[in-house]
This record gives C-alpha cells, structure tokens and sequence, in this order.
C-alpha cells in the first residue's frame, strides 16, 4: 500500500518534492523554523504529505527536528497502513537510542504504543506505554493517558478507560491544552456511548467539537469526533443529523487518507442505511468499510466490518449469509481479541442469525457466549463509575469557575473599594439565583435520569424474559426432535406455539414506543405468520385481519393472545382437512367498556366444539381464559367454525 502511495506521487513529478508550493508550505530547512507541524501549526495540505515527510526527514539534521518529521511520519501512517507505521516507528527507535536522547525515544513509545493497541497487541501497547511515562515530559502524558485509556477501552474495561480519560482532562485543564481537553472529551463521549448513555455522550461530543473547531484545524482526532457524535445521533434516532456529522467525516477523512475513521464511518453508515431501509446503500457502505480496513491490515476494523454486515443481512432476513459473514468476523477476531465489547455484539447478531434461521442449539450457544461477555463488560462497577462523571466534571468546572472568579474580584478591590463591595453583592445575588435555578434544572434532570433508567430496565426486563421464553421454545423444539411419538410431538408443538405467543407480546414491549400497551393488529399479523408457518401452510390458508388498530393493556393481551393462538392452532389441525385452502378471520374491536373478538374459518366445522364440550387442554385453556378476562364465548356452526367473544375492558391504571 506505501509503494502503491508513493507511485501516485512521483506521477506528478519529483519537482514538487524539491520546489513545489505544497513542499514549502510543510518543510522548508532553509527557514528559522522549519518545519510546519502537520496538525498542529497547518492542516492545508493533501493526502501525499506523508510521502513528503518520508523524503524529507533523512535530509534534516538528526535531532529534535528529524525525530519530530520521523515521528509525525510514523504515527499518522497508522490512519493507512499499521504496518508501515510500526516500520517507522522502529527506525525512530533506532536513531533516538544511539544518540542516547531519552526523550524522543519515550515519545516513539507512545507512538508505538499507539499502533499497537490498534494491531491488538493490547499487553505489549500498555508495558511499552508505562515504560515511556517515565521519559517524557508532561505535556506529552495528556496523549500518553489517552492511548492508555484506548488500551482498556479495548479490553472492556471502561470504567478503567474513564480514568484515563479524566486523568487527561486534568492535565489539559492544568496546561491549558484546548487539545488535550477536546481529546478527553471525545474519549468520553465514546465511553458514554459504549454504556447506552447517548444524551450524556451527545453533550460530551459535542464540547469536543467546539473546542476543536476553535483551534480551526481539521485534524485525524476532530475527525474521530464527529463520528463519535454522528454515533450517539444514530443511537438517539436523530439519522439526518448523524448522516450530516458521518459525511463531514468522510470529507476529511478522504482528504487526508484517514483509512481507520473512513472504515469506522462507513461501519456506521451501514447501520444509518439499514434502519432507512436503503439496504443497496448500506451495503455499498460495508464494502468500503472492509476495503478501508483491509488496506490497514487491521483485523479490528475487519472483525467489525464483518459484524456491520451480518447484522445488515439480518435485518434483510438473509440468515444463512449472516451466518456466513458472522463467522467469519469471529475468525477474525480469533480467541485472544482484546474488544469484548465488539465480539460480545458480534455473538448477539449471531444467535439472533440462527434463531432466524431455526437453528435454534446454535442461537442458544451463541446467546451464552453473548451473555459472558456483555457481564464482563457492563459491571456495576464500570456503570457506577461512568454515571458519576458528568457529577464530577460538572463540579470541576464550577470550581474553575470560581477560582476565576475570585481572582477577578482581587483584582478590582485593588482599584477601587466601594465597586467591589457592589459587584460583590450583585455576584452574590447572581450566584444565589444561578444556584436556585441550577437546583432546580438538576432535579429536573435527575428524575429524567431516573425515568430513563427506570424505562431502560423495564425494557431490558422485558428483553430477558423474550429471551428466556425463546429459550424454553427452542428447548421444546430440541425435545420434540427427540421424540417419535406423532401425538406427543404435536403437543410439544402446540406449547412451543403458546410459550412463543407470550414471547411476542414481551418483545413488542420493548422494541415498541409504549412499555404499558400491545398493538393488537401487529400482533396478531406476526402470530399467524409463525402459527402457519409452523404448520407449514402459508401458501393454502389465508388470514383475514378485519380489525383497526387497537391498543391493550398488557394483562389484557396477553390472554387475548393465547386464545387467538389456540383457536387458530385448532382451526388448522381440523377445519381444513387434506391441505384444503381456507380463509380464517380475526377481529377485535373496542366498544365503551366492552371487547368485542371474533376468530372465524370456513373450513368443515367442528361439531364437538359447538357447546365447548371438546375436553382438550386447548379448550379448557380457552375457557379459563375467558373467565380471567370476565367474558363471555359462543360457539356457531354454519360452514365453517365462528367463535364470538365478549370482554369486560378496565384498563390497569
């Protein structure tokens, strides 16, 4: 890839090497300063200003400016191609230790340290990282602590990487280094999104652009930031803001070679396309998200661009594709990937590829392995630290705050006595209304908190037990395989179908907008599907939905549920006898405090279920049901089977 870049270049003449206008604007050794920093003292150039660091750095004398050219040279070839970078980062290693200049060869470590966290060689980054501590100034350990931090981010242990990004904050806010700052906040922007908290890691982001923007350079960190922001718009389903902050990114991300931020956006864009439905776009994303991160030689950015993918062909109902692409993102990753974070989501997408595929012992050994690792991630600990951050960075400002503005109030008491006295009591005025008012606006935004937590539980509550109830039909389903006995096999059936109708009714709980009330006529469409489907006559039976869109309580739903399944479960097994076609037609419908539910067919009848005299489990679970709901059924025969209902309707409070 480093030949490929360098042949492009020569295309245009090696005159722009010596005397071109983008040469002198970075390097010229004839000047009293030489080198403009790329990054730091100028961003106006293009994506060969790598090529002209690696032409120049041999020519500058070898010391403090030639470690630096060499230094800038390896760490920003990390955006492109790891190996390279770490070629690099040798040869300064080299140079720095012969002439015994300590200094540079701690701050090569920290370059190297970086490239290797990124090659996943989490151990090795972290020992070298320490070693260089000890050699560098401090000015240098703001960047230091933030590799650090990347280090146990990738591991998982976020709690340990917000330590290392509240450690470079401090430095920044110490040195006054806007960099060091925006960087901090950055890193907890992403840490905030990595814990689910995507208004808190919005806010976050959105400090680190501005106090980047104010340096006015385009940067590879400014870069990472915006789409750190367009990730927690994604989260937060803002997709026209996220898609604007992701395009700004590949901009620069294009103009400068960014390889490892085009592979995390176009990773992204994969998600933002799929929940538009624009599936040609999203998967013309992951293709550049593996072209990117193959040309890094970095098996993170693979393992990721093959997740993005499968959880792509899983929304598209591609199950034996996502299977396929999931697969090969976890050999990619290979037993020792340092991400849990990563591979915990990548185990997910892949229980939920084989359940959607019906493999259900696969999805079951899947979901296992998810849930190690999301314990390993998500510890309280981890969750407890992360929330008080904001608490603690809050109260850090305001004592900045106040130090400034104590320092304000000496300076006028030298000049003159009666208006500080003044300015005293109107600050303290001002201070005492700012307080009530702040009070006020963090007891506001506590009980929002709590109601989004309280709401974030609840949903996760229902998640686990749609989780679990899919685990007990699929222990059904592998039971029944087992079994030879035609009655018991469909008995076994006929509870998978049961326990995957309450299942149903948890899992629009908490994909839905309401954690208190079921969209009947959604909710029947997808049971029918998989009641036929399971029966295997989608193509001869018809269900007719002649009902609007209501919603229920879900005490109410839930019974309302298992009566729709089994009145279905028996007009299939015995209204349309020799794979007959049929139509069935269900409605429900609301009057005053009454429900109203019909379940019909036009199949052969059932003469025995006329009076409701058949003593089958489903019968008798009709009935009972149909007391807990203080109903009323009725049975009529007149070709084909009509099953009326009548429901006392109070909504729980």
């Amino acid at each position: 890839m480093r030949d490929l870049f360098l042949n492009a270049f020569f295309v245009f003449g090696f005159s722009i090497l010596n005397c071109g206008p983008l040469f002198a604007q970075l390097i010229d050794l004839n000047r009293e300063s030489p080198y403009k920093k790329v990054f730091v003292a100028t961003d106006n150039f293009g994506p060969s200003y790598l090529d002209i660091l690696e032409e120049t750095y041999p020519k500058a004398q070898p010391d403090s400016l030639q470690f630096e050219i060499l230094n800038d040279l390896a760490y920003y070839w990390h955006t492109r191609n790891l190996v390279t970078a770490l070629d690099f980062t040798k040869v300064g290693l080299q140079l720095a230790s012969k002439v015994k200049d300590t200094l540079w060869e701690g701050r090569f470590q920290i370059t190297e340290g970086s490239i290797l966290l990124r090659m996943e060689k989490l151990d090795s980054a972290e020992i070298v990282l320490n070693v260089a501590k000890t050699k560098v100034h401090k000015s240098d350990l703001a960047f230091l602590n933030t590799q650090l931090g990347y280090v146990f981010e990738r591991r998982g242990q976020l709690d340990r990487a917000a330590d290392y990004a509240v450690a470079s904050l401090n430095l920044g806010v110490s040195l006054n280094d806007k960099k060091a700052i925006a960087l901090a906040y950055s890193d907890l922007s992403n840490l905030f999104w990595k814990q689910s908290k995507f208004d808190t890691g919005l806010e976050y982001g959105l400090k680190s652009l501005r106090l980047f923007e104010e340096r006015n350079l385009n940067d590879l960190d400014y870069d990472f930031t915006l789409y750190v922001v367009g990730n927690n718009y994604l989260a937060l389903k803002e997709y026209e803001k996220a898609k604007t902050y992701y395009e700004h990114a590949i901009t620069i991300g294009e103009r400068y070679g960014f390889y490892n931020n085009l592979s995390d956006v176009y990773i992204s864009l994969v998600d933002l396309y799929a929940y538009l439905n624009q599936f040609d776009k999203a998967e013309r994303a992951g293709k550049n998200a593996l072209k990117y991160a193959h040309f890094l030689e970095n098996n993170f950015m693979v393992m990721r661009s093959w997740l993005s993918i499968g959880k792509l062909q899983n929304l598209q109902g591609k199950y034996i594709s996502a299977i396929e692409s999931l697969n090969k993102c976890i050999e990619v990753a290979t037993s020792d990937f340092g991400d849990e974070y990563y591979l915990s989501q990548a185990y997910e997408t892949l229980g939920k590829a084989y359940a959607g595929n019906h493999n259900y012992k696969e999805a079951y050994q899947a979901f296992a392995e998810y849930d190690i690792l999301k314990n390993r991630i998500f510890t309280a600990e981890a969750d407890q630290r992360i929330s008080l951050l904001k608490t603690e960075f809050d109260v850090m400002t305001k004592e900045g705050t106040i130090q400034l503005q104590e320092t304000e109030i000496k300076k006028q008491r030298s000049r003159q006595t009666m208006v500080i006295i003044i300015s005293g009591l109107l600050l303290l005025l001002l201070f005492l209304s700012y307080k009530a008012i702040q009070n006020n606006v963090k007891k506001n935004k506590l009980l929002q908190q709590q109601n989004r937590e309280k709401e974030f539980l609840l949903k996760e509550i229902h998640h686990r037990v749609k989780n679990n109830l899919e685990i007990v039909s699929s222990l059904l389903a592998l039971q029944s395989a087992e079994i030879n006995d035609p009655k018991i096999v469909e008995t076994m059936q006929e509870s998978q179908n049961r326990v995957h109708s309450m299942s149903m009714i948890h899992q629009n709980l908490y994909q839905g907008k309401s954690l208190s009330s079921i969209e009947m006529k959604g909710y029947f469409e997808n049971l029918a599907n998989y009641v036929l489907d399971a029966y295997g006559v989608e193509g001869e039976v018809k269900v007719l939905f002649e009902m609007d869109r209501l919603e229920l309580d879900v005490d109410t739903a839930i019974p309302i549920g298992l009566i729709v399944n089994e009145l279905l479960t028996n007009s299939l097994k015995h209204a349309f006898p020799n794979k007959k076609e049929g139509t069935i037609r269900i409605g429900l419908n609301k009057k005053g405090p009454q429900l109203y539910m019909k379940v019909a067919d036009n199949g052969v009848g059932n003469t025995s279920f006329e009076k409701m005299q058949d003593t089958g489990f489903g019968t008798r679970l009709i009935q009972l049901l149909t007391q807990q709901l203080d109903g009323k059924i009725k049975v009529t025969i007149d070709k084909g089977t009509l099953v009326s209902f009548e429901f006392q309707y109070v909504k729980a409070a």
